[in-house]
């Protein structure tokens, strides 16, 4: 069963003992994944001169659904295999801008089934959004 491939090497590493993608039969589970770069900074936050952080969900969403991409290719998948998607955001007031990114990804007739939901937190105070998701390549 393989689960990692050379092109993870320029992912950031999971925070515990779980792989990114995990290959079972005919499907790929991907981990909840986060807008988390190499270096462990958070795409989509951006510090300020006050020491504050400006966090955007549309800049995180579109971070996310494109590491997921990079985790899918490495499996010789991508976004179009996946067919079931959970999002996970800390606040549902960003769900329209969530959902405006989402959309030029995935549509209503071809694109995955989808939850949302909100969480109390997630693993970094930067993070406003994490999507799991389960990839099909029996085609």
């Amino acid at each position: 069963m393989q689960t990692e491939n050379k092109l993870l090497t320029d992912r950031a590493r999971p925070l515990g003992n779980y792989p990114h993608i995990k290959k079972v039969g005919d499907f790929l589970y991907v981990s909840g994944t986060s807008s988390r770069r190499l270096d462990n900074t958070i795409e989509g936050a951006d510090k300020l001169e006050d020491g504050t952080y400006k966090k955007d969900i549309r800049v995180q969403t579109k971070a996310v659904l494109e590491n997921i991409r990079v985790l899918l290719q490495s499996m010789d998948s991508d976004l179009d295999d996946i067919i079931d998607i959970s999002t996970f955001l800390v606040d549902m007031k960003d769900f329209k801008g969530y959902n405006e990114v989402y959309g030029t990804y995935f549509n209503h007739e071809t694109g995955p089934t989808r939850t949302t939901v909100a969480v109390h937190q997630l693993p970094h105070p930067l993070l406003l959004i994490e999507i799991k998701a389960v990839a099909y390549l029996g085609k």
